[in-house]
């Protein structure tokens, strides 16, 4: 349980999970985009706005963006896309625009 804590944040009482890679923390992209746009199915969601990146937009977030084991509601880990906390940011604008 304690290791769990790590591994989550708490924003408007949503959990986000994060990992530390690379010296500094990373996010998940789906929790947040769940938050963000109160998507039931967030994956969906941030598979359709990566479809609709340009070809430079998907290039700087192949570079940003790590797929990270995290803990999962099941107890698994899954390797899900995190950012750190500037990819976020961008993510965050690109995600209200649409």
């Amino acid at each position: 349980m304690e290791n769990e804590n790590k591994e989550m944040i708490l924003f408007e009482n949503k959990q986000i999970r994060k990992q530390f890679y690379k010296d500094e923390w990373n996010y998940s992209v789906v929790d947040i985009i769940k938050i963000l746009t109160e998507s039931e199915n967030s994956n969906d969601y941030w598979y359709r706005l990566k479809k609709r990146m340009t070809d430079e937009e998907k290039s700087e977030l192949s570079t940003n963006c790590r797929q990270l084991k995290l803990l999962s509601s099941d107890g698994k880990k899954y390797k899900t896309d995190c950012a750190n906390r500037e990819t976020i940011f961008r993510i965050r604008t690109n995600t209200l625009n649409i």
